[in-house]
C-alpha cells in the first residue's frame, strides 16, 4: 500500500480535481488503468479521465500557445517530447523528484538510459513489429524483406500512416544495414530510396492510425500483414485469434509522460506521473502489457511467463532497430510534409497486384 507522504500531496486538495490524462488506446490503456490509474484514484480520491489521441504535438502546441489548457498529462512518443520540449511546450521535470527504487537506489540511477529526458519520463519500451494471422497465409513470412514482397507473400498490407518506422523498415528491406539507416535517410537520396521502396507497395497498403485500428485489420482478414504495437497482439491471442509476431527488425522506442505548460493542475499532474513512473507502478502494466518497464527495479516484480515475450529479451533485440528520437524531433516536419504530398499521389495498380 502506497503512503500519501510518498507523493507529497493532501488527499483534500486531490478530491477537489479530476485530471485529464492523454494516452492511446485499447490494451495499452487497459494496462495504465489497471497499473497505475485506478490505483491512483483509491489512493488520492482523485477521478482520471482518459482521453484518447493518436500522437503528435500540434493540439499540445494550440493549448499552450492560447493558454487554455485541458490536457494535464500526456503520453507521448520520444520524439514527440523531444520537440515539444524544445518549443518550450512542456514543464520540466526534475528526476530528484521522482521515487526511488524499493532498495533506495535513486530514480536517475534506476531508469534505464535514455528514458529519462528534460521534460519527459519513461513509460514503456514499445515496439513496433509485423504480425499475420497463420491460419491466412499460405507461407509465413521470415525476415523484414518479406512483407515487402508481394509477389510471393501476396495479400495486402496493414502500416500506420505515418512516415516514423516505415521508411526506416523500407531501407532496411532494399539491403541498407540498420546501423546505417539513419546516415543514409539524412540524404535526399536515401529519402527517394525509402519512398521508391514503399511506392512499391502502395497499392496494397490499407493505413492505420490507432494500435486497435492494426489489430482489427488483422483480426478480420483485411490484410495479410500488418505492422502493429507488439503488445497488442497478446490480448488479441488471449481472445482467440491466431495472430503470429516477426521479430526481425522490430522497431522500439520509448513512450514518456509530459506535462504541458500553462496547466491548472501541474502539480497534480507531476504527483501523477511521480506514482504512475514508480517501481511497482511499472511491473504492474507490464504484466497487463508486454512492454519493457523502463525501470530496471521493476524488472524483479514482472511475472515470468510475461518476462520470456517482452520485446527487449536479448534475441529480440539481436536485430532490433531503435527508433532515432533525435533524429525523427529534428525531421519531422520536413519528413511528414515530403510523405503526405507522397499518400495524395495516385499510383497505378498492377494487374496482379489485390485492388
Amino acid at each position: 500500500m502506497f503512503g500519501l507522504g510518498m507523493f507529497g500531496l493532501g488527499f483534500p486538495a486531490l478530491a477537489q480535481n479530476s485530471l485529464n490524462v492523454v494516452s492511446w488506446d485499447g490494451a495499452y490503456v487497459k494496462s495504465q488503468i489497471i497499473g497505475f490509474i485506478r490505483p491512483w484514484e483509491d489512493l488520492t480520491g482523485s477521478r482520471v479521465k482518459v482521453i484518447e489521441y493518436s500522437g503528435g504535438i500540434e493540439e499540445i502546441r494550440r493549448q499552450v500557445r492560447s493558454w487554455n489548457v485541458s490536457w494535464d498529462v500526456v503520453d507521448l512518443e520520444l520524439f514527440d517530447a523531444t520537440r515539444a520540449c524544445e518549443e518550450g511546450l512542456l514543464e520540466t521535470i526534475d528526476p530528484d523528484s521522482l521515487p526511488p527504487a524499493p532498495d533506495g537506489t535513486p530514480a536517475r540511477e534506476d531508469f534505464i538510459s535514455g528514458s529519462l529526458t528534460p521534460c519527459g519520463v519513461g513509460n514503456v519500451v514499445g515496439s513496433t513489429v509485423v504480425s499475420y494471422h497463420r491460419d491466412r497465409v499460405a507461407r509465413a513470412p521470415e525476415q523484414l524483406a518479406d512483407f515487402f514482397n508481394l509477389k510471393d507473400f501476396p495479400g495486402r498490407r496493414g502500416m500506420r500512416r505515418s512516415p516514423q518506422g516505415n521508411l526506416e523498415w523500407a531501407l532496411i528491406a532494399d539491403g541498407v544495414p540498420r546501423e546505417d539507416v539513419y546516415r543514409v535517410l539524412s540524404t535526399e537520396e536515401g529519402l527517394d530510396r525509402a519512398f521508391a521502396v514503399l511506392t512499391q507497395i502502395k497499392p496494397s497498403i490499407d493505413w492505420w492510425r490507432s494500435g486497435e485500428e492494426a489489430i482489427r485489420l488483422l483480426e478480420t482478414g483485411q490484410v495479410a500483414m500488418s505492422s502493429v504495437y507488439s503488445g497488442r497482439i497478446y490480448d488479441a491471442v488471449a481472445r482467440g485469434e491466431a495472430l503470429e509476431i516477426l521479430w526481425d527488425h522490430q522497431v522500439w522506442f520509448y513512450d514518456v509522460w509530459g506535462v504541458p505548460k500553462n496547466g491548472r493542475h501541474t502539480e497534480q499532474a507531476l504527483d501523477f506521473i511521480r506514482f504512475a513512473t514508480s517501481t511497482e507502478s511499472l511491473a504492474r502494466q507490464a504484466n497487463h502489457i508486454p512492454y519493457g518497464p523502463v525501470r530496471q527495479s521493476s524488472m524483479q516484480l514482472v511475472r515470468e511467463e510475461v518476462r520470456q515475450i517482452l520485446p527487449t529479451t536479448p534475441e529480440r533485440l539481436a536485430t532490433a532497430i531503435e527508433l532515432d528520437a533525435q533524429w525523427w524531433s529534428d525531421n519531422t516536419e520536413r519528413v511528414n510534409i515530403r510523405f503526405q504530398r507522397w499518400l495524395q499521389r495516385p499510383v497505378m495498380v498492377p494487374r496482379d497486384l489485390p485492388r
